[in-house]
């Protein structure tokens, strides 16, 4: 090979190299710049997280929490870190980290619909790749898979051809080639301006955001569609991990479900309903802490969903969060959740798809909620 070649050849490896550090720099230090549109959101409950800025109440779970939860409307300073695709995994990392900090959050709120006990979704996608836990929550996953002898989660990779160790590892450098298809959408840096406006409005809603926001939805979701429940091991594990950190801090616990539109409640299962009120019993009946809030699955009118996963439009989410209000208030018998006012009260017990639903007396103590913000909520149809 002539000297020239060569000297042609290193320069060429040289330019590559060069051009792959600055595109590994620019995947790790400007994900706004490129991610999705979703990533604000997850960017600013990483942030409020990491500066402690929760206040009384957290609110954690899965995509329909994260829509359906204003904390602009809950009687005290409320922070949704409910996230899309969100199981039980996410929830233990976030609660293990806001009660590390020096002002832990004194009530927890977790909302997950039957769906996210069964099936794998979102963590290498969302969870991982927007670098919500920290490398050792995901060698911790692993550990967890190990001992529940279930890989359903970690090696959920969607076809990529990687193992989930390989996987993780790559994440935890921000390898630049799994973000290629993120850069070529978002134009290298295109998404910059739009994702820094998102983010702002994310902390400004304290966590809140939305997905779908049409006038109305009768499409059926995932619950319609469960044949059964039978939650995966790994994700029982960490939901049981979950309540016994919480337990062991003394914090009171609700579990609320989030309505879904008539359609779904029509088309799913009632052994389905059944054998998830039963599970949370059984985990209520294990904890004393931890209490059911209302009915595990109840429906609302069409008019309320913003799309077919059975989001709450702005709408509906007003309404929703001036009622789960009233359910965290020291007022427990003003608790309305579902439509027909069959909901957990104080006294007496109310039967719900099998199992026996009640609120305790005082397990929420706060302030009453002001009138005025309720009737407010309930009748405007734009967000806050």
């Amino acid at each position: 090979m002539q000297p020239s070649s060569r000297a042609y050849l290193a320069a060429f490896a040289v330019s590559a190299a060069c051009v792959f550090a600055l595109a590994w720099a620019w995947v790790a230090l400007m994900p706004l710049a490129f991610l999705d549109p979703e990533y604000p959101a997850w960017a600013a409950k990483s942030d409020m997280l990491a500066r402690c800025d929760l206040g009384e109440v957290v609110v954690v779970g899965d995509s329909r929490a994260a829509a359906d939860v204003l904390p602009a409307l809950m009687a005290h300073r409320t922070t949704n870190l409910a996230v899309g695709g969100g199981e039980a995994v996410e929830a233990f990392s976030a609660i293990r980290r806001a009660l590390a900090c020096p002002n832990p959050p004194r009530r927890v709120v977790i909302s997950l619909n039957p769906g996210q006990f069964v099936h794998p979704d979102l963590f290498w996608e969302r969870t991982v790749r927007f670098g919500f836990l920290d490398r050792a929550e995901v060698a911790d996953l692993a550990v967890a898979s190990r001992a529940s002898h279930d890989w359903s989660v970690y090696e959920n990779g969607h076809g990529d051809g990687l193992t989930g160790r390989v996987r993780a590892a790559l994440y935890s450098l921000r390898f630049p080639t799994l973000y290629f298809g993120s850069l070529l959408k978002g134009g290298v840096f295109l998404r910059l301006w739009d994702n820094r406006r998102a983010l702002a409005e994310r902390l400004a809603s304290r966590g809140q955001y939305f997905f779908g926001t049409a006038p109305g939805c009768d499409d059926v979701a995932i619950e319609g569609h469960l044949a059964a429940f039978r939650p995966l091991p790994v994700l029982d594990l960490y939901f049981d991990r979950l309540l016994t950190l919480l337990a062991a801090h003394d914090v009171q616990v609700a579990f609320i479900a989030m309505p879904v539109n008539r359609e779904t409640m029509s088309a799913s299962r009632p052994a389905m309903r059944a054998a998830f009120a039963a599970y949370l019993r059984r985990y209520e009946a294990r904890y004393p802490n931890f209490h059911v809030v209302g009915p595990t699955m109840f429906g609302w009118p069409d008019r309320f969903f913003g799309d077919d996963f059975s989001h709450l439009n702005p709408t509906g989410a007003r309404l929703l969060s001036a009622r789960l209000a009233r359910c965290l208030d020291a007022d427990a018998a003003s608790c309305r959740l579902d439509w027909d006012g069959a909901v957990a009260q104080t006294a007496p017990e109310v039967k719900e798809d099998g199992a026996w639903s009640r609120l305790p007396r005082n397990a929420f103590r706060a302030s009453r909620f002001p009138e005025s913000i309720t009737a407010a909520s309930a009748t405007s149809s734009s967000p806050r």
